[in-house]
């Protein structure tokens, strides 16, 4: 049976997907009354919308809805079809005159291939409309056009996308979803390179190369076009200081596998939100969770991505000279 974040009971998710441009959305909805949602900011990086509305101090008590998006920072507008279809349903923070729902999101730079284009509020509005349990994963949604392993410039990088996968201790659910678009290499639990920049001799290993001195081959690579972008959510109880330490303790699941993480190219965060549903009893615990469903989320990212005819991926189509050897 599939593990995906909509184990958790009111998660919903939805994608947009342009295959023919190489972007979209993804929207992770939760209950109509909202959800409690904290970030942590891993990378340096970040385009990102509505972040002040996840502290502690502020005013709205949750969010309705978390936007994930291609298109860098253009891509941010199609938080306004997620905003419009929540506003159509009276799913909101209750300003009297009106309901204006609260939809953070945050973007990846998938513009490398043919004309730029971004997703837009019709894009947002689509992907509320697909919402639901089932979630697709691979080349779809904010995963359309990610890339991995680009020190050796776009050229000699792989096709990721977007995964996902939750972890269960009696009653109590965590699920993870991620976008990994890293400047860096993927590796598995045992710590091997997956998925990464590719050499002429198999992968390069990007960690060791930058370590030895190597520079990226190109602009592209270090312009800030590079962002791993993670949702955890949870059915446990929790407030918005304890769903921030939820969201750093996930973000250790990125170092275990993208080598190097959270660099000066990479925008990486992580949203972590709570349907409270259960009590609170072991913070670590939840915590320990949301690592491991993390870092299996960021290998299916990978796992299960369809390359191009200029980048290949391990769910292919990919050209087995540009394959690299183990």
């Amino acid at each position: 049976m599939p593990q995906r974040i909509t184990d958790v009971a009111s998660i919903l998710v939805g994608h947009s997907t342009d295959a023919v441009s190489g972007t979209g959305c993804t929207v992770l909805l939760g209950p109509a009354y909202g959800m409690r949602a904290a970030v942590h900011i891993r990378g340096r990086a970040t385009g990102t919308r509505e972040l002040d509305a996840l502290s502690p101090t502020h005013l709205v008590p949750g969010v309705h809805g978390i936007l994930l998006t291609g298109g860098s920072a253009f891509g941010l507008g199609a938080a306004d079809g997620v905003m419009r279809w929540l506003a159509e349903r009276r799913r909101g923070f209750d300003a009297g005159v009106s309901v204006v729902p609260i939809v953070p999101g945050a973007v990846i730079f998938d513009m490398a291939f043919g004309e730029p284009a971004w997703p837009t509020a019709v894009d947002g509005y689509r992907a509320c409309e697909a919402a639901g349990t089932e979630v697709a994963e691979g080349s779809v949604g904010a995963g359309t056009g990610a890339t991995v392993g680009k020190v050796l410039g776009i050229s000699r990088a792989m096709k990721s996308g977007l995964g996902t996968w939750s972890e269960r201790r009696d009653d109590i659910l965590v699920g993870s979803l991620a976008v990994v678009n890293a400047f860096g290499d993927v590796r598995d639990r045992d710590g091997m390179i997956v998925a990464g920049a590719r050499g002429f001799e198999g992968f390069l290993d990007s960690r060791a190369y930058l370590a030895d001195g190597g520079k990226p081959s190109d602009s592209f690579a270090t312009n800030g076009v590079n962002t791993t972008l993670v949702v955890v959510a949870t059915n446990v109880t929790m407030n918005r200081l304890e769903l921030g330490c939820l969201a750093e303790m996930a973000t250790d699941a990125l170092a275990q596998r993208i080598t190097p993480v959270g660099t000066m190219y990479d925008g990486d965060l992580v949203f972590a939100v709570s349907t409270g549903e259960l009590p609170l009893e072991s913070p670590v615990s939840v915590e320990i969770l949301a690592q491991d469903a993390t870092a299996v989320a960021v290998e299916r990212a990978v796992g299960l991505a369809v390359g191009t005819e200029a980048i290949p991926g391990l769910a292919g189509p990919t050209h087995p000279a540009d394959r690299p050897r183990s």
